[in-house]
């Protein structure tokens, strides 16, 4: 139920819709299945529970929203056999050879026929807009997924109101310091995951995993050039999550003394119970953030 992974961005203060507004925006791009254009994606909003039937859940300054992806399952090597196949039958008809723009043109052509046959995949994103700390989350672990919401939110929000998050020291310079140093930011502990990657071939890399490294061997690596680009870490010894290079802050567990809590948030309505953890979701992890951002030298002015 929890956000395992947060790509994190930053609102502009001055963003500041109501409900009905942002819904309005959004249903301009409402996901309708099997919409598709030239475009190997279909993408757009989906309610965010059914049976509610809004894009939009509200849980206090709180928006959650869904990204719904539909992709059409369509190998390459099946598009280039049915291609070479109808390239034969058209030589046949002209009498002469198809040429590069002509095969491109034929591709293009059973491309479009063969995707309308395809079996469809679908996934979902969920992001989540803090109105009060002005937060954008994507609750993901690649950078795609995240530039899939950005680009389908420009469609319908302009100006933009998303704005990078950066902070005064970078996290992979932190990280290191923190190992080499023996010390980690007050309010974290350093846990038992630990990568190191060569500053000059990304290929060349040290996994520590459910082990915690000697020093004078993390010295060692980190003089021969490798710097820290992934550590789990535990915040007030309430939740785990892995930081990494790009700042994201993944694999987010709630830890057991936060147990108590959440089984008191018992409701036989299953979006009141959902609501209820959101709740002491957000205000944990809007902690955690804060804390991070101090850890990291604080937050770059934009």
């Amino acid at each position: 139920m929890w956000f395992k992974n947060l790509k994190v961005f930053r609102l502009s203060p001055t963003w500041q819709p109501s409900t009905e507004e942002f819904e309005t925006l959004l249903q301009k791009q409402a996901f309708q299945a099997g919409q598709f254009s030239s475009e190997p994606l279909n993408l757009g909003w989906a309610p965010f529970f059914d049976e509610e039937g809004t894009l939009i859940h509200k849980v206090g300054r709180h928006y959650l929203v869904k990204l719904v992806v539909e992709k059409k399952l369509l190998p390459a090597s099946v598009i280039n056999q049915f291609a070479k196949a109808k390239a034969l039958e058209v030589e046949e008809q002209q009498g002469y050879k198809v040429g590069r723009k002509q095969m491109k043109e034929i591709k293009e052509d059973v491309t479009a026929v063969l995707r309308t046959k395809a079996f469809s995949i679908y996934r979902e994103t969920r992001v989540w807009f803090d109105l009060d700390n002005h937060w954008m989350i994507v609750d993901a672990g690649a950078s795609s997924k995240s530039d899939e919401v950005i680009g389908t939110l420009a469609k319908v929000l302009d100006p933009l109101p998303i704005l990078s998050y950066m902070t005064e020291q970078s996290p992979t310079s932190s990280m290191t310091s923190w190992l080499l140093d023996e010390t980690a930011p007050d309010s974290f502990t350093i846990d038992q995951d630990t990568e190191l990657k060569s500053m000059t071939d990304s290929r060349i890399s040290v996994r520590y995993a459910n082990h915690s490294p000697e020093h004078d061997e993390l010295s060692k690596h980190i003089t021969a050039g490798k710097t820290c680009t992934r550590l789990a870490m535990t915040w007030n010894d309430r939740v785990s999550f892995v930081l990494n290079d790009a700042g994201d802050v993944r694999r987010i567990t709630p830890l057991d003394v936060l147990a108590e809590s959440r089984e008191n948030l018992n409701s036989d309505d299953a979006i009141e119970h959902f609501d209820a953890e959101m709740t002491l979701m957000f205000g944990e992890l809007n902690a955690l953030l804060n804390d991070l951002t101090d850890a990291l030298g604080g937050e770059k002015k934009q």
